[in-house]
């Protein structure tokens, strides 16, 4: 949970990403935090989101790039219950530094339920863009074809998918059958999701350490499109962290 040391290692990928001409740098789900709700200080470095999300404004400003900072999760406190509640969210930050669109995670993978809250039944809503029409959706939510069905529906043309999966995410059953299976799973349906909405989709997932032969990370960041499938050559089949270009 070194959320300022991960801040900067996902400021340099942008820059470097700006340097190099791109219009749009994403980043992976739990990018700053990792995925640790039941570490003691998990909840309190999530009451600083503001702080990163305005890093994150600022950043894309100054190297004239848009930006989906993965997802932030933010604590606030219930209206109701007064209690704190914890959400995940993913943001479009345009060239200029402006939030563009929000979306809180809908669709929950069941280790986080009893931490996170839900959209519940907020609609999928597009998000117009200096890129054009775009959805945002995060991780399990791809699962779900009726999430695309309402972004398209919509008019977006390209689906953006920060990520946090993992190769293990599979039941043990699954795991018995193919280690892989995680892996065999996303190729798969993100080619699939490509084709049965005539979109892009943008899967940005997050990758383990170099030489660390052991990860679980799943990786596989690309991006997926009718007729040509996965592009992406520095990613598209890696499960180690870093950046590409498309």
């Amino acid at each position: 949970m070194r959320i300022e040391a991960n801040y900067a290692k996902a400021a340099k990928f942008i820059q470097d990403a700006a340097s190099q001409g791109a219009q749009l740098a994403v980043l992976p789900e739990y990018h700053l935090t990792n995925w640790v709700p039941e570490d003691p200080k998990f909840s309190d470095l999530c009451g600083q989101w503001e702080t990163y999300l305005t890093k994150y404004r600022n950043l894309a400003k100054e190297h004239n790039i848009c930006i989906i900072p993965g997802t932030i999760v933010e604590r606030h406190e219930d209206v109701e219950t007064k209690e704190w509640k914890l959400v995940n969210v993913a943001y479009f930050i345009d060239n200029q530094g402006e939030v563009l669109g929000r979306y809180q995670k809908k669709n929950l993978w069941h280790p986080e339920r009893p931490h996170l809250t839900s959209s519940t039944n907020d609609p999928h809503e597009m998000i117009q863009t200096p890129l054009g029409p775009i959805g945002l959706l995060i991780c399990w939510d791809l699962a779900f074809p009726e999430a695309f069905r309402e972004l398209i529906t919509a008019g977006a043309k390209m689906i953006i998918i920060p990520t946090f999966w993992t190769l293990t995410d599979s039941s043990p059953y699954g795991l018995s059958l193919n280690l892989r299976s995680e892996a065999l799973f996303l190729s798969s349906i993100l080619t699939a999701r490509a084709f049965e909405n005539t979109c892009a989709v943008v899967f940005v997932n997050a990758g383990g350490p170099p030489h660390n032969s052991n990860s679980n990370y799943a990786g596989l960041s690309r991006v997926a499109v009718p007729f040509l499938g996965a592009l992406g050559d520095e990613t598209k089949d890696s499960s180690v962290e870093g950046s590409g270009k498309i």
